[in-house]
Formats: C-alpha cells, structure tokens, sequence
C-alpha cells in the first residue's frame, strides 16, 4: 500500500482541492493539519481570536466531512518539518501533497520541508497561476489594470475543471492519535465550513451578484458577497468562484454584475502575486520614494480611531462593526485607512497590523495590498495627495445614516441632516436629540481642515529625500 499525506493549510475543503485530487492517486491518503508554533499552536487565542475560532470551526466542519467518507482529519502540534517527518515514518507515506501559499513564512516553510521530504505543492489558492503571470520583459506586474488584462485573457476555469467532491477517501490500516481543538466561539456573522460556502456563494449568485456594481459600496446594504473569510482559509475555491461569476455572466441580466466580481477575484490574484515576488511589502512601503514618511507618534489618536471613538460617525461605526463582527465593508476598510493615514498621518502598518488582528478574513496579501493602496505607498495605489473626506463618504455610502445608527447608537435620535457631521448641529437640535458633543458622543479628533496642508508636506518631504520611483 502506498500512502499520501494530504498537508492541509488554507485549503479547508474537499471540493476541488487539487493537493486532495493528487493524493486520491495512492492507495491510501492521511489528511493532516499541523499546528505551526510559529502561529502560537493550540494555545494561541490573542485578540486574533475570532479568525482562529472560524478556522478551527472550518477544520471541525472538514474532520465531520472526513469521517462520512471514511476517513479523519488528523491535528498535530509542532514544527512542520518534525512533524511530517514522523508522521510519514509512522504511516508509511511515500508523498506529501499540499496546496501552495505566497507568504514569505509559507515559502521558506516549504521549502524546508521540501529539501528533506518528498514535498509536492499544488496550484490551489488563487484563480489563475499568479506567480507566472509576467509582462513582455519577463517582469512581475505591479499595475493591476494590465494584469488584470492579461489575468483576464488567459483560459478561465469551466465546471469540467474542478476536482469533484471524492464519496470515499481511503485510509491506512494505523494512523495515529491526533489532538482535541480547543473549544472557541465562532463569530456569529460568519459560520465556518465548506458547506455554508457552499450556500453564501450559490444565493450570491442568484440575484444579488447582478446588483453588485450598484451596491457594493453602500454600507448599510448587503451588497457584496461576504465570501472573503471562506476563500481566505479555503473553505471556498476560488476557481469555484471564479466559475460561478462566468456562469452568472453568461445569463445576460447578471452579467455586469458578475464581471465586476470577477474583477475583485482578480484583485485578490494581483495582490497574492504582488506578495509572491515582492515579499518586502509586508515590512514596509513597496514604494521606496515613501518609505521615510514622518508619521506621528499620537498614541491617543491611534487608540481612538481603534475603539471607533474619533468623532467621525463613518469612521467610528466602520471600526466598531469589525471589533463586533471580525468583519468591515470593503468602501469602510478604504475609508478608515485613509482616515487614519492621512487625516491622522499615522503609520499605515498600525492600522494594517490591528486589521490582522480583528478581521476573521485576514489575509497578508489582501490586507497589505489595501493599505497601501490607501496610504499611497503602494503598487497600485491611490495617489498621496488623494485624501477620502470621511463626512461626503458617509453622505454618498450611507445617505439616510442607517450604518452609522447600527453601530454608533447613541446618534441615533440626530437628524440625516447632521449625521455625519454632528458638531455642526444647532445648540437646540442637539438638545432636542439628546446628544452633547464631547459628553454623549466624542468632538472630531482633527481639525480636517488643516491635516491636508500637512498630509501632503510629509508626503512631499519623504518623496524630495528618496530615490524617484516608477511602478510602470
């Protein structure tokens, strides 16, 4: 008999899996996952606990998938060298089958185990294979209309190319004793598990996807997919959700709708390939001109626009939502982190590092990518001198207040007048409403009419003191 160990990282399915596909070729497979100490192990439950307890969540809904199909999931605790390196010995494996991931942790993890154990990697992250997608010269992109371009016009996934969902797994005669999870509670917007994927993708593309260009940035509205913390940790392939948005493409009514979100899949591809061959990104600006911006040391500040407590009702009630939830709207994310790097002129890699910690969809590539895409400092990026008015956003992506009212209730009383703006209300209407800025709900933290003058002279200052910088 000949045994594959099936390595599960952030693959947390049985549908398509192509490490699974691969391993279903031998005699028999031994599904494991392998508690990294670099990430803590079992007994890590910081404030990150929301997205440990959905992947925990994730890999109990796989362990019951696994047992129907006779088989088990097996969780060990250790170093991933040792612990493959036993477990092989202890099966018999022949093979170790895994699907790749980009982060730099990830590749040189990888790349240990496979310079001492027959380690084969898979493309199963990402749509299309992202770190082989170059330009003419042979270079990485790192504009992403032109990716997005070339991404685009290369063969898409059909339905014929997904690995279907096997009815048996074989298993070895031994496989050892693994360990208990701890028991965490899973965030309440998200349950974790291939199957629910499964579902939130097939009523997404029912209806909901055809209004995505016309919803997607309205706060209050269930506009977008909510699919990010499954294709995070791989509850959902994003092959398979690349299928499903040409398959609502093709069906007319639908189709502007499912490009659009098949044009944020491709983002997700850009940002994992920016990561890919850029790997410096995650340590600081990928633009050398701002790496030396002279952020301010405001810890009051910075505490404030974490708690939601800034004074800017869509600032505040976007951050409130993911403290909350473990989640925030894609327009909130763009709206906090120009708030906090450019209104605040806070280092971006503060606001970057408390979205690892909060989000359940937390992802390196994604979250990197977004701040400094908002912070200016970036591949793609918004320019420096671009600076999100967080009062006319909340106008134009929550016009009647609902999101704000949700998540900072004590406004809720104040008119849509003034609901993004609330220390311009007249003495008497906020009497009538209850609501004394600076006691019941916070005064601004900043004066937005003079942080523009001084966003754009530290920007320029680090840009005179630095090397010229072409992302073309």
């Amino acid at each position: 008999m000949n045994v594959a160990l099936w390595w599960i990282r952030r693959d947390l399915r049985l549908a398509d899996n192509p490490a699974l596909a691969a391993a279903l070729e031998h005699d028999a497979v031994v599904p494991v996952f392998v508690l990294d100490p670099v990430f803590g192990g079992a007994r890590y439950a910081p404030t990150t606990s929301k997205r440990l307890a959905f992947m925990y969540g994730g890999l109990e809904s796989l362990g019951r998938d696994l047992v129907a199909r006779g088989s088990r999931l097996l969780v060990l605790e250790g170093r991933p060298l040792d612990v493959l390196r036993d477990l092989m010995s202890e099966v018999g494996a022949d093979v170790i089958h895994a699907c790749e991931d980009f982060t730099p942790y990830a590749r040189r993890r990888d790349a240990t185990v496979a310079a001492a154990l027959p380690l084969q990697l898979h493309a199963g992250t990402a749509v299309q294979p992202v770190a082989s997608i170059m330009n003419r010269q042979g270079k990485p992109y790192t504009v992403f209309t032109p990716f997005y371009r070339v991404w685009r016009a290369l063969p898409m996934p059909c339905a014929n190319d997904l690995h279907a969902v096997p009815s048996h797994i074989p298993a070895p005669t031994h496989v050892p004793a693994g360990m208990r999870l701890p028991a965490l509670p899973t965030p309440e917007a998200f349950p974790p598990g291939e199957a629910e994927a499964q579902s939130r993708l097939a009523e997404f593309a029912r209806a909901a996807i055809g209004e995505y260009p016309r919803r997607r940035d309205v706060l209050a509205d269930a506009g977008t997919s909510a699919l990010s913390p499954y294709l995070r940790f791989g509850m959902l392939s994003a092959r398979e959700a690349a299928v499903t948005a040409l398959a609502a493409a093709a069906a007319g009514p639908l189709a502007e709708g499912a490009e659009g979100w098949l044009r944020e899949l491709g983002w997700r591809d850009f940002y994992l390939g920016v990561l890919h061959h850029f790997p410096q990104v995650l340590k600081g600006a990928f633009n050398p001109s701002l790496r030396d911006i002279a952020w301010r040391e405001a810890p009051d500040d910075l505490a404030a626009w974490q708690t939601g407590c800034t004074g800017y009702p869509i600032v505040d009630a976007c951050m409130r939502q993911m403290l909350a939830t473990g989640w925030m709207h894609n327009r909130g994310r763009m709206i906090v982190a120009s708030f906090l790097a450019k209104d605040l002129l806070i280092n971006w890699q503060a606001g970057e590092a408390w979205f690892m910690q909060h989000l359940v969809d937390g992802d390196p590539a994604a979250n990197n990518g977004g701040w400094q895409w908002a912070a200016g400092t970036g591949t793609d990026a918004a320019p420096y001198f671009r600076i999100f008015n967080p009062v006319t956003q909340g106008e134009r992506f929550d016009p009647e207040g609902v999101f704000v009212r949700r998540w900072v209730p004590e406004l809720t009383a104040v008119p849509n007048r003034y609901i993004h703006a609330p220390w311009t209300m007249p003495a008497m209407t906020a009497a009538l409403c209850g609501v004394e800025i600076g006691r019941d709900y916070p005064a601004p933290i900043v004066d937005r009419a003079i942080v523009r003058e001084r966003t754009l002279a530290a920007y320029q200052a680090a840009r005179e003191s630095s090397p010229k910088f072409s992302n073309v």
